[in-house]
């Protein structure tokens, strides 16, 4: 199978960017088979690069070799993937932390494939047309090159039924995990629930960002907004935090955060409140609270480019609402993992947002995702996590 590019298109795939768009494609030659390898070629007949065809979306190709004479095989996958978890020594070596990302999709050459390790599980997306039909090579070769008793699919987000594709979960290899599957996270414990949790049972990329955030929580009356199961309450009471007010639209996360400080021994005062954030953040106003310390931790807002006018009002809403909840001096970290949302756009939305509330905001730490989620510099789509510490008077 091939692709023809249009004049003047081949720019983003000489420059290595490995998505070829539709309105990109000149001309096709041969049929094109949903997950199957396609070659792309210049205007003018020149071989650019190899990918695996993605027949229902508007991105038809996902490139995975820049080399004419690498073919996307077996060996190419084990070659990728011992990459990836090389690259990863630093964390399979550290004692303190058993959940980590593996493999990273395109980031790692592995286009559509997400790999997170929990402890002796792995929990695997298989997200577009063309990692679905290597799904058997990628399994058999974790399976071979990483000593784990199981191997559980989530591939259960929007993106597959953009390729095409149904959701799918359940085990793929060795043993189901427990229900309540244990890990430890810079020396903290935590429980998830790999087969029913968020994402694939955790929030992976936030990882160094609770470290750093904590930093600030000793002696502090904190306010964790979205808190899921506590990754940040837990790191906070760990380092002396006053108290805590976990706000999540969960019951059973904030059970679960409760646990979780049960289990690291902690006894920290704590109050949770169900609900949606927005309320609760505006009645928390109405109630004259006041915060040391606020972490805004929400999930994507913005999924299209349609989204984005909607998805920034909600950004800076929380924000404003959490600006005027600070005591002068105190600390907010907010962040956004949202894609396309830029790190200026969201910069901006926090600037609007101080203004409004007539606060005096200073960044003191820009954050982003932990290392394990590398952003590949030819793949800008992939730096997707912003926050920012502001110290706020």
């Amino acid at each position: 199978m091939r692709l023809i590019l249009k004049p003047e298109r081949d720019k983003s795939v000489r420059q290595r960017h490995p998505w070829v768009f539709t309105g990109a494609v000149g001309r096709r030659s041969g049929p094109l088979t949903p997950g199957g390898v396609v070659d792309v070629y210049s205007s003018d007949g020149g071989w650019l690069a190899r990918g695996t065809v993605s027949t229902h979306s508007q991105i038809i190709a996902r490139l995975w070799t820049w080399q004419q004479d690498e073919p996307i095989d077996a060996e190419l996958i084990e070659r990728r993937l011992q990459r990836a978890i090389a690259a990863r020594a630093d964390l399979i070596n550290d004692p303190n932390t058993t959940a980590y990302r593996l493999v990273f999709s395109e980031s790692d050459g592995l286009p559509g494939v997400i790999v997170d390790r929990y402890g002796d599980w792995l929990a695997v997306q298989l997200l577009t047309q063309g990692a679905a039909a290597m799904s058997s090579l990628i399994v058999e070769t974790l399976a071979r090159l990483l000593d784990v008793r199981g191997i559980y699919e989530r591939s259960d987000v929007e993106i597959r039924a953009r390729e095409g594709l149904q959701s799918a979960e359940g085990v793929l290899w060795g043993a189901a995990p427990p229900s309540e599957l244990e890990i430890l996270e810079n020396g903290y414990r935590f429980t998830l629930d790999l087969a029913g949790g968020q994402k694939t049972g955790w929030y992976l990329d936030q990882r160094r960002n609770r470290r750093l955030v904590s930093a600030y929580a000793r002696g502090a009356e904190m306010l964790g907004v979205f808190t899921y199961t506590g990754g940040f309450e837990v790191a906070a009471a760990a380092q002396g935090a006053a108290s805590l007010l976990a706000v999540d639209s969960s019951s059973v996360a904030l059970q679960t955060l409760r646990a979780n400080l049960r289990r690291n021994q902690l006894d920290t005062p704590l109050t949770v409140q169900e609900g949606d954030a927005f309320e609760v953040l505006r009645q928390l106003r109405a109630d004259g609270r006041q915060f040391d310390l606020i972490v805004l931790d929400p999930p994507k807002f913005a999924h299209s480019q349609r989204q984005i006018d909607r998805a920034t009002r909600g950004y800076k809403d929380i924000n404003l609402q959490a600006l005027h909840l600070l005591r002068p001096g105190g600390v907010l970290a907010t962040f956004s993992c949202s894609g396309l949302i830029s790190a200026d756009l969201f910069q901006k939305v926090i600037f609007g947002a101080a203004l409004d509330a007539e606060r005096d905001a200073q960044i003191i730490e820009t954050l982003t995702q932990d290392s394990d989620h590398p952003v590949l510099l030819t793949f800008p789509e992939s730096a997707y996590l912003k926050g920012l510490v502001c110290r706020v008077w």
